[in-house]
């Protein structure tokens, strides 16, 4: 099997990932999953998945992520490996879907507006 490659995206996160066959290490910018991720629930939504699919051990994944914070990179490496895993094997997009991990989480940051001290909240009304 070759190299398959996918992209996710979340908030301000993209993830190029790249998917073969293996011994189901997890790679992220040149180091471990355990070592950029220390947070267990971080790598618990890395490997749904896989885990959904049953095939924690089955694949070698190497990710390239840029941007965001650390859940937000998470999420985008969770949609890159989804979509990996259906341009692998077409049948299993039903099942990732059923658990929205093939849904683009499209929510971004609200932007800060001007005369306001953030996007939506105003300064304290005084009357006198």
């Amino acid at each position: 099997m070759e190299v398959v490659n996918a992209l996710g995206r979340r908030k301000s996160a993209v993830a190029r990932v790249f998917v073969k066959e293996g011994t189901g290490i997890i790679t992220i910018n040149k180091r471990d999953l355990t070592n950029y991720f220390p947070s267990t629930i971080l790598q618990y939504v890395v490997k749904q998945p896989l885990a959904k699919l049953e095939a924690e051990g089955k694949y070698d994944i190497n990710v390239n992520v840029v941007g965001g914070g650390f859940t937000g990179q998470s999420q985008a490496i969770r949609l890159g490996i989804a979509r990996a895993l259906v341009k692998i094997n077409p049948d299993d997009k039903k099942t990732l879907r059923s658990e929205g991990f093939m849904t683009r989480d499209a929510r971004e940051v609200e932007r800060k507006k001007p005369g306001r001290p953030k996007a939506r909240r105003r300064f304290q009304f005084s009357k006198r």
